[in-house]
């Protein structure tokens, strides 16, 4: 489907806060402004993972004429009251890389990896990684996130699975922060209980590139199965101090995503179902396929965009 014309849509990309994850959105904010015709895309991290700063920067962006709107909320339990004001005002708004807590979506959709199918892909290639035994670790981010608890959720059935071979420590949150809050705690994993542990399974950015770094340097035989695919993760899994990791589609979301503001805020199209959530995809990445990946994640970005074209948007 084309966008017929974007000219007058502006589209701010708005993470919670400054990520490593959400780098690729600096880039699709580049290639959707350029290749949909659009009146501008820009990306801004600096919300400094707080609600009310991030409320404060929309609504500076809006008074500079920004109109549609692809949001990770700060607070999923309070990002529905940010996205009802938005839309309050006649703006198109996508919940994007994180969707609310709970089971209602104020924004016109939400595009965001299911994080407890990504992370019970993680701990099955973990378990596999183990021989099917053993003891194994779930490192991840802030407790309180309704995506961490998703996140639990699929390691936990993963495990369950294995009906008592793999047994699994207590989870070791809070390890996101950032690098250096993870390398402590992934240094202290170690010192204390590393000769016991078979598999690490990280299912948060930081503490993943920390396993896979504190691991090798250890030099214990501990199988890392981390998320995302920092540079340090992909030479770890070349090298084969990392089994695998769980890449996701950053990029996806905010291509796509902005795509799809602009056929809504240009009143060509609207949503079938709104508040929609739609799984951006997760991927497995080993060394056999570490060279490839990319053009698999890109595939399904082009099917997200049919799947909207087809089945999720009416268009006039």
């Amino acid at each position: 489907m084309e966008l017929q014309e974007g000219s007058k849509v502006k589209v701010a990309l708005v993470s919670g806060g400054a990520h490593p994850y959400f780098q690729p959105w600096k880039e699709a904010a580049r290639q959707s402004a350029a290749n949909f015709q659009l009146g501008g895309v820009v990306f801004n991290e600096t919300a400094e993972w707080d609600q009310a700063k991030q409320n404060n920067l929309l609504d500076s962006l809006a008074a500079q004429g920004y109109n549609a709107f692809g949001v990770f909320g700060v607070s999923p339990t309070d990002i529905n009251t940010t996205f009802g004001d938005l839309k309050s005002k006649g703006f198109a708004v996508a919940s994007l890389a994180s969707c609310p807590a709970g089971d209602t979506n104020e924004a016109d959709f939400c595009l965001s990896t299911d994080v407890e199918v990504a992370a019970y892909k993680a701990a099955k290639a973990a378990v596999d990684a183990m021989g099917g035994k053993g003891v194994l670790v779930h490192l991840t981010g802030n407790n309180v996130d309704a995506n961490t608890q998703r996140r639990i959720k699929g390691v936990d059935k993963a495990v369950e699975e294995t009906s008592g071979a793999v047994k699994l420590l207590p989870v070791v949150a809070d390890v996101d922060k950032d690098l250096q809050t993870a390398q402590k705690a992934v240094a202290d994993l170690l010192a204390a209980r590393g000769k016991e542990i078979g598999g690490i399974v990280s299912t948060a950015y930081n503490p993943a590139v920390a396993a896979a770094a504190g691991v090798k340097k250890a030099g214990l035989p501990i199988k890392v199965v981390a998320i995302d695919d920092d540079p340090e993760i992909l030479r770890a899994i070349r090298e084969g101090s990392a089994y695998a990791t769980i890449a996701q589609n950053p990029r996806g979301q905010a291509y796509v995503g902005s795509w799809a503001l602009a056929l809504l805020q240009s009143q060509q199209c609207t949503m079938r179902q709104p508040g929609v959530v739609i799984d951006s995809g997760s991927f497995l990445v080993t060394k056999e396929n570490v060279d490839g990946y990319d053009t698999e994640r890109r595939k399904t970005s082009e099917q997200i965009k049919q799947r909207f074209a087809v089945e999720l948007l009416s268009c006039r």
